[in-house]
């Protein structure tokens, strides 16, 4: 499963990549950014010529592009990710409210709270298997 984590904290990153290597997932198929606006531009360039990843950690509290942006920033490509991408918003905020926000983007599987564990990235991964097309 090819991961991409958008977060603007290198350490942030380096973190997530670990939890996902310790829970089997191969370093070759993760890809981060620590900008948000490349990994837009990323998007609108794959949707239109390459693979797409299957997994996308998305952290909210970044500069120049929250979060939310890079969401609202996506929704013209939303019929092209929907089907082929699962984005789940990893943030430290426990505000209820962002929780409800999530929930109004369709590409949005579920709001992960920082840090990550073990537990959370299997649960996240069953989730996964289970929605992905036979």
């Amino acid at each position: 499963m090819d991961t991409l984590i958008i977060d603007d904290n290198p350490t942030g990153i380096f973190l997530t990549t670990r939890l996902l290597r310790r829970e089997g997932q191969p370093a070759d198929v993760i890809t981060a950014f620590v900008s948000p606006v490349e990994a837009v531009a990323f998007f609108r360039q794959q949707v239109l010529t390459g693979p797409l990843p299957q997994l996308v950690l998305l952290d909210l509290n970044m500069p120049l592009l929250s979060g939310w942006d890079v969401l609202d920033a996506l929704k013209p490509l939303e019929a092209h990710l929907l089907d082929r991408c699962v984005f789940y918003v990893l943030t430290s905020s426990l505000a209820p409210a962002d929780a409800a926000r999530a929930r109004q983007y369709p590409l949005v599987a579920g709001v992960l709270h920082k840090p990550l564990d073990g537990a959370k990235i299997q649960a996240m991964h069953a989730r996964l298997q289970q929605t992905r097309p036979t």
